[in-house]
């Protein structure tokens, strides 16, 4: 028995199956029948499974933080409703590659709402992934020689949501523009997008350098797009923590 115990523990680890704890499996269990010991050794391969796969996404997503919809301070942040956000969590909108964007001044909850809404896709099972407009263009602009460039690359590329954050913080050059224009077009109706940005559409042309350019890329972003226009003062200056106190 103990061999072909040995012998199973050895097949599992060859196929880089999750142990078996055949003393846990069999405790108070003595009429196990064959059939059922095979159905839990699958079912615990598959729990097993997509804990991994559940932690790779994770891994992959390189989110700031994980933020919550319930940690949303909806009370202060008025021009957003929790309800609004909560028709949102069901993510049949990435299943269509709509796009979403929060637009509105620095310190408001855009980048804990794009987050929180990566959390739900990601607990739903969808591949997601957060990087900042900077370093989505530093990416871009060196995708040809830099291996870690064009690994990010692809694991934005291969995933179902996308959120660049910071669009507008910083003026783009005419080659980044471009590239950001191609990165748009490259998403266009395959993947979905959370865009936080600081300034409204009609400023977009201030930090793209070219109107030609910021209307092609507009075009594409709010053709199927929630926009979400947000308000009021910063929660993290009303919040603040003084050294002194």
């Amino acid at each position: 028995m103990n061999k072909r115990l040995d012998n199973i523990n050895s097949l599992t680890s060859s196929l880089r199956l999750a142990a078996l704890d055949f003393d846990e499996l069999y405790s108070n269990k003595n009429d196990i029948t064959p059939l059922a010991a095979v159905e839990i050794f699958l079912e615990k391969q598959l729990k097993f499974r997509t804990e991994k796969q559940n932690i790779m996404r994770r891994k992959r997503a390189t989110l700031p933080s994980e933020k919550t919809l319930e940690q949303f301070d909806f009370g202060f942040q008025r021009s957003v409703t929790k309800e609004q956000m909560m028709r949102l969590a069901d993510m049949t909108w990435v299943e269509q590659a709509y796009n979403i964007c929060f637009l509105g001044p620095p310190g408001i909850g855009k980048t804990h709402l794009a987050t929180a809404l990566a959390v739900k896709a990601l607990d739903m099972g969808y591949s997601a992934v957060f990087t900042s407009l900077d370093n989505l263009m530093k990416d871009l602009k060196t995708e040809l020689i830099s291996t870690q460039s064009k690994r990010r690359l692809k694991n934005i590329y291969a995933s179902a949501l996308v959120i660049i954050d910071e669009v507008g913080f910083m003026p783009l050059s005419p080659q980044e523009a471009n590239l950001f224009f191609s990165f748009v077009s490259a998403m266009s109706e395959k993947t979905s997008l959370i865009i936080t940005s600081n300034k409204g559409f009609d400023e977009w042309v201030d930090f793209l350098g070219d109107a030609t350019i910021t209307t092609a890329i507009l075009d594409r972003l709010i053709h199927h797009c929630e926009i979400i226009s947000m308000s009021g003062d910063s929660f993290r200056l009303s919040h603040r923590k003084s050294i002194t106190h």
